[in-house]
């Protein structure tokens, strides 16, 4: 890895009335990885292309575009490049091949996981693995440097968060992949569908899925020692995952515990509660009372008792009432009877996924016991 990497990012002409909050946004991500930046903002078109093609020439760039359209139909030359484009704006997905990420609808802190995105897949390679034909239907794998111990290595699958919204994707996880990859376990971080474009039916499906993709990943995996872990929604996600593994005897992958970072444990209450403004009924398609089997077979809660090893961990920063639903669920799954551990420190929503924090340990203690 170059040890003096640099991050550009390219600013079309007109995107943005005012460079200044961009440029303190870019030099504070890359600063915090020891990274330089660099802010190239051409005054007109050719001076564009000019940027991008300096830009693309030198690796994988940023690019903030003032055309919503998709940047196959843009000229510039992109042939060979990645770009991680970056829209303030909620906005389609970009499905040009240029585009590695399109990370959109996150304001000009777009710019920051972009380049958090950018450092982390330099600085830990990963190959991109689909398990289904739709461009969202893949994971990233991480492999330990150095030869696999015997059995192939321990493996964690990441499943990301985002109230299950199009605009939140896998590169939530990539700091915790990183780190734990570094630590000799391998990381399949998990991309699926969401239900704005596809339904409900199909964000659970490709969960599943992914799990069972592991099987056929073609490397060193100890599929004996396989640990899941979900953030926020997609700790709702692992945990109904854990529950229909649990219950299906021909499953081909058993996760050996699954971890629930700060998750959506109890869907019902959630709703109720309008957790992340109507999320949950947005994501599903209706109300509890319109909707009580999907609910039944959706929400954590209703599954208890899972039948299988369970981890809840919580920030005590974190929103209060997603504090009581993983509480309450930790609860109510030791009554059930499940092996159910609550793990709580100090921190907020993403304090349980960020290496750097005080709470990050008790997950990497959790992870390594099992």
């Amino acid at each position: 890895m170059d040890p003096h990497p640099l991050v550009t990012l390219v600013v079309a002409p007109g995107a943005l009335a005012d460079l200044r909050t961009a440029r303190e946004v870019l030099e504070r991500a890359a600063a915090a990885h020891g990274a330089g930046a660099e802010l190239l903002a051409p005054a007109d078109g050719g001076g564009l292309r000019a940027a991008v093609a300096r830009a693309a020439g030198a690796g994988e760039f940023l690019l903030l575009p003032a055309d919503p359209a998709d940047l196959d139909a843009s000229g510039l030359p992109l042939d060979g490049a990645s770009v991680l484009r970056v829209d303030p704006d909620d906005r389609p997905r970009d499905p040009s091949t240029a585009v590695r990420r399109h990370l959109r609808g996150r304001g000009l802190a777009g710019i920051r996981y972009a380049v958090d995105t950018w450092w982390f897949r330099t600085a830990s390679p990963a190959s991109t693995r689909p398990y289904g034909p739709d461009r969202d239907q893949h994971a990233d794998l991480r492999l330990p440097a150095g030869a696999p111990p015997a059995g192939g290595f321990p493996v964690a699958v990441l499943v990301h968060g985002g109230y299950w919204r199009s605009h939140w994707e896998a590169d939530l996880m990539e700091a915790a992949a990183a780190d734990l990859t570094a630590r000799g376990v391998a990381t399949w971080n998990v991309e699926y569908r969401r239900p704005a474009e596809h339904g409900w039916d199909a964000t659970t499906a490709d969960v599943a899925a992914a799990l069972a993709a592991l099987a056929g990943a073609g490397a060193p995996l100890d599929l004996h020692r396989v640990v899941a872990l979900g953030h926020s929604a997609g700790g709702q996600l692992v945990a109904r995952l854990a529950a229909d593994t649990a219950a299906d005897p021909a499953a081909p992958v058993r996760p050996a515990l699954t971890v629930c970072l700060a998750g959506v444990l109890d869907l019902v209450t959630a709703d109720r509660r309008k957790l992340g403004a109507g999320a949950v009924s947005a994501a599903l398609g209706g109300t509890a009372r319109e909707l009580p089997r999907v609910y039944a077979a959706s929400s954590p809660l209703a599954r208890l008792p899972v039948g299988a090893p369970l981890a809840v961990v919580c920030g005590r920063q974190d929103d209060l009432d997603l504090l009581d639903v993983s509480r309450a669920f930790a609860a109510a799954a030791q009554r059930a009877g499940d092996d159910v551990v609550l793990v709580e420190g100090e921190g907020d929503h993403f304090s349980v996924i960020d290496p750097s924090s005080a709470i990050w340990p008790a997950v990497l203690e959790l992870v390594a016991r099992a």
